[in-house]
C-alpha cells in the first residue's frame, strides 16, 4: 500500500515517518503540511491510505475529507481523545490515532486500512451476503449490509434499513448468531447496530446514520474496542 502524511507539526511527521518505514509494503509516497496542498496531489494522484490531521491551518481534516472525490482509507491523527468519540462520521474514516499513540497501535491501525483495502478490491453486487424475511407471508429479499440496526420490543424485532423497517416475531438472540459479530455489534439489550453506519457517539447514545441509538452501561466498553477507539 502507498500512503501520505497530511501533518502541520514537524515531530508528528517524523513519528508518523519512521513508524511507517517499519512496515513492509507500506511505502510514504509524500508529505504535506497542509491540505490544501495535498489536494493539488490527490486530484492527479491515487493513495490508499491518507494519515491525516484533525487540526490543519487551512482547513479541518474532518472538512477536508469531505472535498475528496472517491477518498481512499483515511487515519486520522489528533491530541484530543473527544474527536476519537464523537467524529465517526464518515465511512472512510477506518481509525483515530491519538497522540501519542504507540508503533502496536499504529499497526493496527494500519492493518485497519489494509483490510477495507481487500474488501473494495475483493467485493461485487454478486458478493453482497443476503437472507429472505418472512414478514406477513410474504418473502423480502433483503442485503445484510443494508441494515441500519435491529431494535427488540418484547417478542418483536424490527430489521431498519434507509429505505425499509420490516417488523416480525423473532428474538435479537437469534439476529446476534447469525450476524458477523466484527460488523453488528450488540450495543443495548434491545439493539444491534451496523457499525459501518455509525456517525458518532456522545455520551451513552449512538447515532446510526441519524437515528439515536442507546447505549447499555455493559455493553459500551465492548463497543468501543471493536469500534478501535
Amino acid at each position: 500500500m502507498n500512503c501520505i502524511i497530511i501533518e502541520d507539526e514537524i515531530p508528528a511527521q517524523k513519528i508518523l515517518n519512521n513508524f511507517i518505514s517499519k512496515i513492509p509494503n507500506l511505502e510514504l509516497v509524500d508529505t504535506f503540511k497542509a491540505a490544501i496542498e495535498a489536494n493539488t496531489f490527490l486530484n492527479s494522484n491515487t493513495v490508499d491510505v491518507v494519515f491525516l490531521d484533525i487540526n490543519l491551518p487551512d482547513i479541518s481534516g474532518i472538512d477536508f475529507i469531505k472535498t475528496i472525490k472517491n477518498p481512499p482509507a483515511i487515519i486520522m491523527t489528533t491530541a484530543y481523545p473527544d474527536y476519537a468519540v464523537n467524529s465517526f462520521e464518515l465511512d472512510t474514516i477506518v481509525d483515530y490515532l491519538v497522540k501519542p499513540f504507540s508503533f502496536d497501535r499504529f499497526l493496527k491501525a494500519v492493518n485497519k486500512a489494509k483490510d477495507r483495502k481487500e474488501r473494495f478490491n475483493n467485493i461485487t453486487v454478486e458478493d453482497e451476503e443476503t437472507i429472505f424475511l418472512n414478514v406477513d407471508k410474504t418473502l423480502h429479499k433483503l442485503v445484510l449490509n443494508s441494515i441500519l440496526f435491529i431494535e427488540s420490543d418484547r417478542n418483536y424485532i424490527t430489521v431498519v434499513t434507509e429505505s425499509q423497517r420490516f417488523s416480525y416475531i423473532d428474538s435479537l438472540k437469534n439476529w446476534k448468531e447469525k450476524l458477523p459479530s466484527n460488523q453488528f455489534i450488540q450495543v443495548h439489550k434491545s439493539y444491534i447496530i451496523n457499525s459501518k453506519f455509525v456517525s458518532k457517539i456522545s455520551g451513552n447514545v449512538l447515532f446510526v446514520k441519524d437515528n439515536k441509538i442507546p447505549i447499555g452501561r455493559t455493553y459500551k466498553q465492548d463497543l468501543l474496542v471493536k469500534l478501535g477507539v
